[in-house]
């Protein structure tokens, strides 16, 4: 009887996933029916960009939380995939940093080469997934949206690959339901054309209130304020940004700090998490986590413990991305193909007891990101995952956290080699200020062509 694996959700984990399986494949192995299951029309996850915001055209929780004008806020060669370079994708060198447009057509890329399209259902959502001990079959059920129909499949394994940066966290702040301005969730947050002109307030201290807030300044926000709970993020801001302690209350118009500070605003941005949400498994299948880098109950940060049919890609708080996806998938690939077998439960727990506790000693950027490398070339030197240069990879992170000490607004005009085929990026055509237009057209023309034009 053929081994079934069901995998939810065709974003860059579930992609990597079918990359995995479409690999060995190639190099001769007897590889599993694969179902995709897809709630969006397209694949891409994050990276497939909808105007919309709260539900889609089906009903569902809209599941991208990018907006308009985003730029990788890492430089591009620490996301590269180790078996598809920038390079032979674009045809030339680009630039570290590209817009989400740019770096969408390259996740694409990827799987279009590959050819592993047909394995996806898209419009089809997951309802539930349970698990039979007798049979060791999971049941799924999904609602197909193009034909709105209910139906039941079995699989031998099931992969999550959701994502966590879609639920949103949203707290409360004494005085919302009286502000007469816009209070949004980053979630929700599409155009930063909105706010210009506006006193825009940003809650929140990490990479999406540093990014957003940055977006508002350069389409053209009056005045920006952040807050934060614990420590500022202390960055060299605009003149017209200014970072407060916690926020304690609002009005009608006006926000109050913890240093008894007030300021008037037009809309209040909550850059506050997301919150890991699984609504279509059960308590017994679920991981319970808040996001961090080392979740438990993931034996190698994928294999779930109560039941290792059952896996997690992606999962992790995030200084690596696409790369360390992919890691997790070929491991998991590998589980499943019986090449890497796994020891009893008690040993796997063990196992992820020890690098909790090693994450528990992590006090700088530099230690989070190492110790997230050892984790992906752990993995990757029990698979034939191509290996890539990981200490070159933490190198380029200290520059670019220096890059962002000295300038937050310019650390994106920097550019690096490529840690896979070393050809040197060249400088974008426009420094990121200015670079208004961030469409796939406009990133990718030549410096000569933007001269002839002008």
């Amino acid at each position: 009887m053929t081994t079934r694996v069901a995998i939810i959700g065709a974003g860059p984990s579930g992609l990597a996933q079918l990359r995995a399986f479409q690999s060995a494949e190639a190099k001769g192995a007897d590889i599993p029916e694969l179902v995709c299951f897809e709630k969006q029309q397209d694949w891409g996850g994050q990276w497939n960009y909808t105007w919309r915001t709260g539900l889609d055209e089906n009903g569902e929780p809209v599941h991208s939380s990018m907006y308009r004008y985003l730029w990788s806020n890492g430089p591009k060669e620490c996301l590269e995939f180790a078996d598809y370079t920038f390079d032979e994708h674009f045809g030339k060198p680009i630039a570290s940093y590209p817009p989400r447009e740019v770096l969408w057509d390259y996740i694409k890329g990827r799987v279009e080469k590959a050819g592993v399209r047909d394995y996806i259902r898209f419009n089809t959502a997951v309802r539930n997934v349970s698990f039979d001990e007798a049979s060791g079959l999971f049941t799924v059920t999904v609602q197909d949206h193009c034909t709105d129909t209910i139906y039941s499949e079995t699989f031998d394994y099931v992969v999550c690959a959701s994502g966590h940066f879609s639920t949103p966290n949203v707290p409360e702040f004494e005085g919302f339901e009286r502000f007469g301005g816009r209070i949004l969730h980053a979630h929700d947050f599409r155009d930063a054309l909105e706010f210009k002109d506006k006193d825009v307030l940003v809650v929140g201290a990490s990479y999406s209130a540093e990014d957003i807030g940055s977006q508002c300044y350069k389409y053209g926000a009056r005045s920006l304020i952040s807050c934060y709970r614990s420590a500022p993020m202390g960055y060299k801001w605009p003149a017209n940004w200014e970072e407060k302690p916690c926020l304690e209350r609002v009005d009608t118009d006006t926000a109050y700090f913890a240093d008894g500070s007030s300021r008037k605003v037009d809309a209040i941005i909550l850059c506050t998490g997301y919150l890991h949400h699984f609504p279509f498994l059960p308590d017994e299948l679920r991981l319970k986590t808040n996001n961090r880098l080392w979740p438990l109950d993931l034996y190698k940060g994928v294999a779930f413990e109560p039941n290792p049919k059952l896996f997690y890609i992606g999962m992790q708080d995030q200084w690596y991305s696409f790369n360390m996806f992919d890691a997790q998938a070929w491991y998991t690939r590998d589980i499943i193909l019986g090449r890497i077998p796994l020891p009893s439960k008690e040993e796997m727990t063990a196992d992820s007891l020890a690098w909790r506790e090693r994450e528990l000693q992590l006090e700088t950027a530099e230690e989070m990101y190492t110790y997230q490398g050892d984790y992906i070339q752990h993995l990757i030197d029990a698979t034939d995952y191509p290996s890539f240069d990981i200490p070159a990879v933490n190198a380029t992170f200290l520059k670019w956290k220096k890059h962002k000490k000295e300038n937050i607004m310019t650390f994106r005009d920097y550019s690096f080699p490529s840690l896979m085929t070393g050809t040197p990026s060249p400088p974008h055509h426009t420094p990121w200020i200015d670079a208004l237009d961030d469409s796939l057209e406009a990133y990718l023309t030549d410096k000569s062509e933007i001269s002839r034009a002008g």
